[in-house]
C-alpha cells in the first residue's frame, strides 16, 4: 500500500505513520479526537451546547465526520512521488532475500490511485488468487486506474456536454468501470455529475458498477464484481487455490490496516 501511495495522487498525513505502524486506526475515532489542540478547544461546542436545541445536528455531523474518517481516511491530494519506472529500476538493484517482498510488490502495483479506498479496491480485484485477490490483473489489458475515456460528440451530448470520463478502476477486457463512491459523491451536485458521466460511459459501451463503502468490506460482494468482469471478458472464473476465503479475509484486513482502516 505504501508503493500505491508513492505512485498515486494522494498521501496520508505524516501523523498517521506511527499509529499505522502500531496497527492502530487513523485518525483516532474517539470523540475527543476532534479537539486536537487545547488552545483551539474553545472553538468547539461545549457539553452544554451539544445538549442544546442543536444536539441532533451536532451529533449527526460528528458521526458523519467519524464515518468518513474510518472509511475513506484523511488524505491529501499531491503529485506522485515516484513512477513505476523508478521502482522497477530500484527493484533491479534490490537483489537480496530481504528485498524479495519489495520486488514482488513492484510487479503488482499500479500508478494513478487517488485515495486509500481506491488502492484497496485495486488490490482486492487485481492481486493473484494465492495472495487473496481475485486475479483480474491476469485478464487481457489488466486493470487501469483513473483511466480517461474520451467521448465522441453524440455521447458527449448524452452526458450533458461532459467531454470525457475518468474511470476509477477500469478493466479493458470487460469494458467495465468500478467507481468507488465515497462521502463526496453523496452530495447533490456530485450525484448529478456522476449521473451524466455514467450516461456517457454507457454511451461508449462501458458498464459502470458503483461501489460503496459497505461493499468494499464485503468479500462476497467483491467476488461477485470480479466474476462479472471475468464473464464480460469471456474468461472462466475458477479458483486455483484452496482455502481462498481465508486468504481473502487476511488480504482485505491487511490492506485496510495498512492505511489505518479498522479490520472487518
Amino acid at each position: 500500500m505504501l508503493l500505491m501511495e508513492l505512485l498515486g495522487a494522494y498521501t496520508l498525513p505524516a501523523d498517521a505513520t506511527l499509529r499505522i505502524e502500531r496497527g492502530e486506526t487513523w485518525p483516532d475515532t474517539e470523540p475527543e479526537a476532534s479537539v486536537t489542540n487545547s488552545e483551539t478547544a474553545d472553538e468547539h461546542l461545549s457539553d452544554e451546547e451539544v445538549l442544546s436545541d442543536g444536539e441532533s445536528q451536532t451529533v449527526n455531523d460528528a458521526e458523519a465526520t467519524i464515518e468518513k474518517a474510518i472509511v475513506e481516511q484523511v488524505h491529501n491530494r499531491c503529485e506522485p512521488a515516484a513512477t513505476l519506472q523508478d521502482l522497477r529500476m530500484l527493484a533491479r538493484w534490490a537483489t537480496s532475500k530481504a528485498d524479495r517482498t519489495f520486488r514482488q510488490a513492484v510487479n503488482l502495483v499500479a500508478a494513478g490511485s487517488r485515495s486509500p479506498a481506491e488502492s484497496v479496491q485495486y488490490a482486492m480485484l487485481g492481486l493473484p488468487f494465492w495472495r487473496g485477490g481475485f486475479n483480474c490483473l491476469s485478464l487481457p489489458g489488466g486493470i487501469k486506474l483513473n483511466y480517461k475515456i474520451v467521448f465522441d460528440t453524440k455521447v458527449a451530448n448524452i452526458a450533458s456536454g461532459i467531454p470525457y470520463a475518468v474511470c476509477d478502476t477500469y478493466i479493458p477486457a470487460a469494458k467495465i468501470d468500478y467507481e468507488y463512491n465515497g462521502i463526496g459523491h453523496e452530495l447533490e451536485n456530485a450525484r448529478i455529475h456522476d449521473a451524466n458521466r455514467n450516461n456517457g460511459l454507457h454511451g461508449m459501451g462501458i458498464r459502470v458498477i458503483v461501489v460503496d463503502r459497505n461493499q468494499l468490506r464485503d468479500i462476497p460482494a467483491i467476488e461477485s464484481m470480479a466474476m462479472l468482469a471475468y464473464r464480460l471478458a469471456g474468461v472462466q472464473f475458477r479458483y486455483r487455490v484452496t482455502g481462498y476465503r481465508k486468504l481473502q479475509e487476511r488480504l482485505l484486513n491487511d490492506l485496510r490496516m495498512a492505511v489505518g482502516m479498522p479490520s472487518v
